[in-house]
């Protein structure tokens, strides 16, 4: 019986879904010739494809193979070690080094510099034939992902939430190479301390035992792996997102990611301010639900369907020059006056939402006030629908 049976957010659904599922679980934008008396064959290239931050398809994280009706990247898998020889996969995302940036297909982030505190950032040593040798930091894949709902009325937060893998004291997915420019990498683990033949499963019912629960296959001969993206928004762009560590158990379990407590040593709660590593991540906690629902949203509704609940993110390349993967969530609550006023909609933009805040009308849980609630998640961006 696959693991994920027990679990009400399906991690073996696609979380990016066809139009024909309802509006609510799909971020695909529609096609331009609606209402329009030409067919879309008619129309010009995007303005994406002459100037990247025009509007358009644009995808960000270039080193994989997007796979759009999947909702699915398969990215290089790269096999380190650690100083004890124990194998260690893993893939790589972002990094403070602008040029190798454009040259591997990463996202370039100048604020991870900032990540370097505390744990927050381990450290390896390049050796010959371009493998890392990990100092510290180390992932157990062998726990079972569980989730499960508060109850109908209220699904939020949920009974139980254990994540699938967690990492030890030391272990963070950021890395600095300290031989080779001190650059910082992200660069989450998928698996450790097993063989490529306990990692072959190129055509996926991979062994959850061994890997991230964000794979969906992994291929140590060929040296890929597929992992499947989340839906979501950024200044009211559709985009897909990847989720590999979160700071805290329950985040992590919710993310399908990795318990990565480490992360809790970079400071949140400072977004755009100098020497902040983080970005901000808006969660909320009670919007509209059904996939039928174009102003579907939140995680009640994510707790209930398995489909993703279409949070918002700030500031991603092209659109932003602060982009950072440490999402620093801030999780808001509709109050009753505006679900009782009609008030309550999906919502799409950073501004948009603090314009909500300021209004009264988006709390933090409780009745709290609005901002970090103190969890980093890390979602390497990868792709921008528009």
């Amino acid at each position: 019986m696959s693991r994920f049976l027990c679990l009400l957010l399906a991690a073996a659904a696609p979380l990016l879904m066809a139009q024909t599922d309802g509006p609510g679980c799909a971020v695909n934008p529609a096609s331009p010739s609606i209402g329009a008396d030409v067919p879309a064959s008619y129309f010009g290239p995007a303005p994406s494809t002459v100037n990247p931050s025009f509007v358009g398809p644009l995808q960000l994280l270039t080193a994989g193979e997007l796979d759009i009706d999947d909702g699915t990247i398969t990215m290089p898998l790269y096999r380190g070690s650690m100083r004890d020889g124990r194998s260690v996969w893993y893939i790589l995302t972002d990094t403070t080094d602008e040029g190798n940036a454009r040259g591997l297909g990463l996202n370039f982030s100048a604020k991870l510099t900032f990540g370097d505190t505390g744990r927050a950032t381990r450290t390896a040593t390049l050796q010959k034939g371009g493998v890392l040798m990990f100092d510290s930091g180390t992932v157990d894949f062998m726990p079972e992902r569980t989730v499960r709902i508060g109850s109908a009325a209220s699904p939020f937060p949920p009974s139980v939430a254990t994540p699938g893998s967690v990492g030890d004291a030391a272990y963070s997915p950021l890395v600095k190479i300290t031989n080779a420019g001190g650059h910082i990498y992200n660069a989450p683990m998928v698996a450790f301390n097993v063989t490529a033949a306990q990692l072959t499963f190129p055509n996926g019912q991979v062994d959850y035992r061994r890997v991230h629960d964000k794979v969906v296959s992994i291929d140590p001969v060929g040296m890929t792996v597929t992992l499947r993206l989340a839906p979501g928004f950024a200044f009211a762009k559709p985009v897909l997102y990847l989720s590999m560590d979160a700071s805290a158990d329950l985040a992590a379990a919710l993310e399908e990611s990795t318990w990565a407590p480490a992360l809790n040593d970079i400071e949140v709660g400072g977004d755009d301010s100098a020497f902040s590593a983080v970005e901000r991540i808006f969660v909320f906690v009670n919007g509209q639900r059904g996939c039928q629902n174009p102003h579907r949203q939140g995680l009640e509704s994510a707790l209930i369907d398995g489909r993703a609940p279409m949070n918002v993110i700030g500031g991603i390349p092209t659109v932003a020059t602060d982009y950072s993967p440490l999402w620093d969530m801030n999780l808001g609550e509709w109050t009753v006056r505006a679900i009782n006023s009609g008030f309550r909609a999906r919502l799409i933009d950073e501004f948009q939402i603090l314009a909500f805040v300021e209004q009264g009308h988006l709390t933090g849980p409780g009745g709290a006030p609005y901002g970090s609630v103190g969890i980093i998640i890390n979602c390497p961006i990868v792709f921008r629908f528009l």
